[in-house]
């Protein structure tokens, strides 16, 4: 049954695309006035070659010379390649021959031109007049054509880069914001790290300068840790802490505890590390800071881990592999009304849906996947905040140490003798560790140039990423009405192509997104399944539940043993 135009039969989906999808990328136009792949306007030869590509435009318009117009002379790089590009059509329109009614292209002037600026190939093997195109296999016409087999397989190769341009193009904004968002937490992560480091060192050079050189060594090994785990390593908090508060037990014992002239023997302060965590010295301080740790730093490494993986999405997709029937579809779309003569022909809405939905169809599983990575994502993020987020636990790691070892001196006599229950009496060496020896103008510098950005180094950066990343959660489910609506298609009530000839309307069938949906498809034939899109979704499965688990444990009211970190 004959349908309705495609442009007026299907506005919800174009204005459903532009209202759930971010402003697009301005994008090079072509002169039917709408958007072009931008590959329909490859750049002028570096170098001097842009001159002579521009003035070859001329040349095509206005035959043999005409001058270049003034205002182009001194426009060079992407000034230059973008206006040339604008240009491009307009001046092909003025040289081309149209062709007759019955679809007969009289010469094949214009669609040589087009080839030769496009790189398509070399000329000598395109016809000056149209022929036969017995050998034509996709493009193929009951009229003579102005393609050769040749030319059809330069012409599909060139479809599918013109296709993944514009897809490249129109991820790019949400690439960029990911990519750049994660480079500026992983450096915020860090510098946390480091300053938390240098809080530590210093409360033990104020207040502890006798164990202060003894414990530098422990104190840089945490935060060793705390780093790995942050950045991905698959270690645990409650074995790092521990390590932390076992390792610190000879030293204080040594130095507050029950202080010598000179420092205990590595025996004795291996029994100390192996008793300390039944002699409890620092009370209930490490399970404390395992908890909040755990609460705090694990929400962060998921955080980073799925800015990552937006990255790899995005990455995957822009370089999707077309199948064979895609590739034809896109050349019958894209080209083949050159054959006939008809170079600025572009395709009818419906007729381009159908092409491009088939293409993308497993590019569109992934949009239910994605919504719920945002969403996901969005909810961490709003639930990284007070006496659990990161910034305020590593900052005030410092604070709870120091309660540890005030607690460890208010039962100092206690202590001595449950240890020597355990170890015996101290066994001492002949020497004196040496005492403080930390940077503090190298910490304040740290200090100062940390405090200057503080307020809008994690809260609100990750609260303005996570409004603009909102932005583009229907991305993928409205990417194929996107580049129809706004780049490929030819805007409504204009005559368009419908893959056969030029038409006032496309009276197929459209269908819908994803792979079911395009079993009824009179364009592109989508079969089984893509394996690459699959792994992806599966990824986008996995990091989703792992923020989902960290957002419940960062959340919990209770602090349970922190279980070790998932590989």
């Amino acid at each position: 049954m004959m349908t309705r135009a495609a442009g007026s039969q299907h506005p919800s989906s174009h204005s459903s695309a532009d209202s759930a999808l971010p402003a697009p990328m301005p994008l090079l136009t072509d002169g039917g006035g709408r958007g072009a792949p931008p590959a329909l306007g490859r750049a002028p030869p570096a170098g001097g070659g842009g001159r002579r590509w521009r003035a070859a435009c001329w040349q095509a318009a206005r035959g043999s010379g005409a001058s270049e117009p003034r205002s182009l002379r001194g426009l060079t790089g992407m000034g230059a390649r973008s206006l040339s590009v604008l240009l491009l059509p307009l001046l092909l329109a003025a040289a081309a021959t149209p062709a007759p009614r019955d679809g007969e292209p009289r010469s094949c002037e214009a669609v040589r031109k087009v080839f030769q600026l496009r790189q398509l190939g070399s000329l000598r093997g395109v016809p000056e007049f149209p022929r036969a195109g017995v050998d034509l296999q996709v493009c193929t016409s009951k009229n003579p054509t102005c393609c050769t087999k040749k030319m059809e397989e330069r012409y599909q190769t060139a479809a599918k880069q013109d296709i993944q341009q514009v897809l490249q193009t129109s991820s790019a904004t949400l690439k960029f914001l990911i990519s750049h968002n994660a480079a500026a937490f992983q450096e915020t992560f860090e510098m946390l790290i480091k300053l938390a480091e240098n809080y530590t060192s210093t409360l033990f050079c104020n207040a502890y300068r006798n164990m202060a050189a003894e414990a530098a060594t422990h104190v840089q090994e945490f935060f060793t840790d705390v780093a790995l785990f942050v950045f991905g390593t698959d270690i645990s908090i409650e074995e790092f802490v521990n390590r932390f508060f076992d390792t610190l037990f000879p030293v204080v014992y040594n130095h507050m505890i029950n202080p010598g002239l000179t420092d205990v023997t590595l025996e004795y302060a291996e029994c100390l590390q192996m008793a300390r965590r039944d002699i409890r010295p620092f009370g209930n301080i490490p399970k404390k800071i395992i908890g909040r740790m755990g609460r705090s730093l694990l929400p962060s490494r998921n955080f980073l881990q799925a800015l990552n993986l937006g990255i790899e999405v995005i990455n995957t997709t822009d370089h999707l592999h077309f199948s064979k029937d895609c590739s034809r579809a896109l050349l019958r779309m894209q080209y083949c009304p050159h054959c006939q003569g008809l170079i600025l022909s572009k395709p009818c809405m419906g007729y381009c849906l159908n092409v491009i939905r088939g293409c993308l169809a497993y590019m569109a599983e992934v949009d239910l996947h994605w919504q719920r990575y945002i969403q996901s994502l969005e909810e961490l993020s709003s639930a990284m905040h007070g006496t659990y987020d990161v910034e305020h636990v590593l900052l005030n790691f410092h604070s709870l140490v120091n309660d540890a070892l005030m607690q460890a001196r208010v039962n100092g006599p206690e202590l001595t003798e449950q240890v020597k229950k355990v170890c015996g009496p101290p066994v001492r060496k002949s020497t004196q560790s040496p005492h403080c020896s930390f940077d503090q103008n190298k910490y304040n510098q740290g200090l100062k140039m940390f405090s200057r950005d503080s307020e809008e180094t994690l809260a609100s950066r990750r609260k303005e990423f996570i409004s603009h990343l909102r932005l583009y959660r229907a991305f993928y489910g409205g990417l194929a009405d996107q580049l129809c609506g706004n780049e490929l298609a030819a805007a409504d009530g204009l005559p368009c192509w419908n893959g056969e000839d030029v038409v006032k309307s496309y009276t197929h069938r459209v269908v819908g997104s994803g792979i079911k949906a395009q079993s009824g498809n009179p364009e592109v034939r989508v079969k089984g399944a893509d394996p690459v899109i699959n792994q992806i979704i599966d990824k986008l499965k996995h990091v989703i539940q792992d923020v989902n688990i960290s957002n419940g444990v960062h959340l919990s009211s209770d602090v349970p043993p922190l279980p070790p970190a998932p590989p």
